[in-house]
């Protein structure tokens, strides 16, 4: 099945009940038994619910895994997957990662006996240097945010299975459109689906997909045990989102390289951040890996200032200023005080997210409209 077949129709069936095409909302918290213990594969909402099961089955097939869990927001999908080590076991994560995530690793589990490693993944001796004897994880973020890096998924994966370690890649940037972490080799995949797969601004849910059904059986207990789900309206906005995966990423992607080009010609640019520029770092494996490069693009000035920034930043009229991204509408950020102010600044800096650096999640509107917003916003 192509990949825009199966965003409307895998792991998607009329509904046994009514035959409804689209998947219905089962707004309940519980089901009734036949007897104590005999149901009909439902019994309490936190354990499952037939919306979110048509969701997860379909996100699954999406990435050519076996198995997919819903959480209630990216952040929560990624405790779950941290959840399955134990004090003592350490992490080898991007240094250019999402401050969110960055955060969690640092102020949240290191306080519970897990210790992280940061390095730049562009390189495989960097990682190996950082791996060793309690290295259970290895986190990758391709293309990274929001320096727009990509990692050598394949490469890192071999390693990883040759050393015993967990591979996961947050593959939010890409979506499963362009890019299919698990086909590389990745053992885990981790989606903010509040962004690309939801599309429309709307929703805060977060997903793994796996391949290995003993892990994805320690992530089901962890799912009930914790009870950070997601709601079946949430579900169903998602499942929506996705039917037009594929039309959307694609626009956006479109529009990016158009965007990007003007950037890197505009005189008060100092360098844009893009995957499909000949020349960006490891362009080649972005190609041999991903279907397009993106809809996402950086760039900072050439006067470094966080006060030359918020002048662009305050002067778009299509763009807005905002958190997240993979949404429909264009969106224009400061990653140094809005998505990554929890990085600190000299730790920014070593990966070059300067006081400048502006990121963009482009959207789906008529590309001309905003090169001249940008242009107007420049100056």
């Amino acid at each position: 099945m192509k990949f825009g077949t199966k965003v409307i129709h895998a792991g998607i069936y009329p509904d046994k009940a009514t035959g409804a095409v689209m998947t219905p909302i089962y707004q309940t918290s519980t089901y009734a038994q036949e007897s104590p213990g005999k149901h009909k594969g439902y019994e309490y909402s936190r354990t499952q619910n037939p919306t979110r099961a048509v969701l997860e089955a379909n996100l699954a097939a999406l990435e050519n895994a076996e198995y997919g869990l819903c959480f209630a927001s990216g952040l929560a999908a990624m405790d779950a997957i941290f959840r399955l080590l134990n004090p003592g076991d350490e992490i080898v994560a991007s240094n250019d990662l999402y401050g969110g995530s960055y955060r969690q690793i640092t102020k949240v589990h290191e306080r519970y006996g897990l210790k992280g490693h940061f390095v730049p993944m562009n390189d495989l001796s960097n990682i190996k240097e950082a791996v060793n004897e309690n290295t259970r994880l290895i986190w990758v973020e391709t293309p990274t945010n929001p320096m727009l890096n990509i990692v050598d998924i394949k490469e890192i994966c071999d390693f990883g299975r040759e050393a015993g370690i967990w591979v996961c890649v947050d593959n939010t940037f890409a979506s499963p459109y362009l890019q299919n972490p698990i086909d590389l080799g990745a053992d885990m995949v981790l989606h903010s689906a509040t962004k690309y797969l939801g599309g429309h601004s709307d929703v805060v849910m977060g997903a793994v997909v796996v391949k290995d059904g003993a892990v994805a059986e320690q992530l089901a207990f962890i799912q009930n045990s914790v009870g950070a789900i997601p709601g079946p309206q949430d579900c169903f906005l998602v499942l929506r989102g996705i039917k037009t995966l594929h039309l959307r990423v694609q626009r956006a992607c479109d529009n990016a390289a158009m965007i990007a080009a003007f950037l890197a010609d505009h005189p008060k640019v100092k360098h844009v951040y893009w995957p499909g520029f000949k020349d960006h770092p490891n362009h080649e494996i972005a190609k041999s890996q991903m279907r397009d490069f993106g809809g996402m693009v950086s760039f900072n000035l050439i006067e470094d200032s966080t006060e030359a920034a918020n002048r662009v930043l305050s002067n778009t009229a299509i763009f807005t200023l905002a958190e997240s991204l993979g949404g429909v509408e264009s969106l224009i950020g400061h990653p140094a005080s809005m998505t990554h102010a929890a990085i600190p600044r000299e730790e920014r800096m070593k990966v070059g997210l300067t006081d400048s650096l502006i990121r963009l999640s482009v959207g789906v509107e008529d590309v001309d409209d905003l090169i001249q917003d940008l242009k107007k916003a420049i100056g």
